[in-house]
């Protein structure tokens, strides 16, 4: 308990000023001692808490077609990915996403990210690569924040837009925990009690998003990405 309180406070933090991470973070650090099917509702609960809280701003600061345009992508793309995993073992579709992740992510830090990312095409390219990968491996949301980092557009509309596309699968995401009967009386409890810890940490780290931080917001998630990928290869080959 002690451990996943601390654990969700920091990743409130870092959700709070970076817009993302708050469920990869949580399941890179409690699937240790709880197991992942039994946290991926306990991460709706807690994005949906962030969700709320940030949504305000979200919405006056996003660029909604950019939103849109991954949203509707990402939906196409996720049955795609489910379909799929009847043929291709989840861990190889992980780790060859996590590798694609993390080399685009490298690239873009090194400033050298291809210009197709910034076109319409790549936009919903982006958004149904997000959906295959989301059904094979569950990182969908890492490849939604490459897009978006690799846009020219401001800090705070890269914030915005990645906090308004998680508000948005909000909706299609519980469809499936409903679905699978994921969603139970336990998963809700542990939800709740974990809820006002995160709410904590994402004001504290929404209160650090700020214009003398902004220039270097988008390097802090370039290598909060790249760390999340790291992370997630060397537990693959562990």
């Amino acid at each position: 308990m002690v451990l996943c309180v601390g654990v969700v406070f920091v990743a409130g933090i870092i959700r709070g000023f970076s817009g993302f991470a708050l469920s990869a973070l949580f399941m890179a650090s409690a699937a240790a001692f709880i197991p992942p099917v039994e946290l991926i509702p306990i991460c709706y609960i807690l994005e949906l808490t962030a969700s709320l809280i940030m949504f305000r701003g979200g919405l006056r600061d996003a660029d909604m077609k950019i939103v849109w345009g991954l949203t509707i992508g990402s939906a196409v793309g996720i049955p795609v990915g489910l379909y799929a995993t009847t043929s291709i073992p989840v861990e190889i579709s992980k780790l060859i996403a996590l590798c694609i992740i993390l080399g685009l992510a490298t690239a873009q830090l090194l400033r050298t990210s291809p210009k197709f990312l910034a076109s319409t095409t790549g936009l919903y390219a982006s958004g149904i690569t997000a959906g295959v990968v989301s059904g094979l491996a569950s990182v969908g949301g890492m490849v939604i924040a490459l897009y978006v980092l690799g846009r020219k557009v401001p800090p705070r509309t890269m914030r915005a837009s990645l906090v308004m596309f998680l508000f948005i699968g909000m909706f299609t995401s519980i469809v499936y925990l409903l679905g699978f009967d994921v969603m139970n009386k336990l998963a809700i409890s542990r939800g709740l009690f974990l809820a006002p810890i995160v709410a904590i940490g994402v004001l504290i780290g929404s209160r650090f998003f700020r214009p003398s931080l902004e220039n270097i917001y988008k390097k802090f998630c370039l290598g909060l990405l790249i760390f999340l990928a790291s992370a997630g290869l060397i537990r693959l080959t562990l």
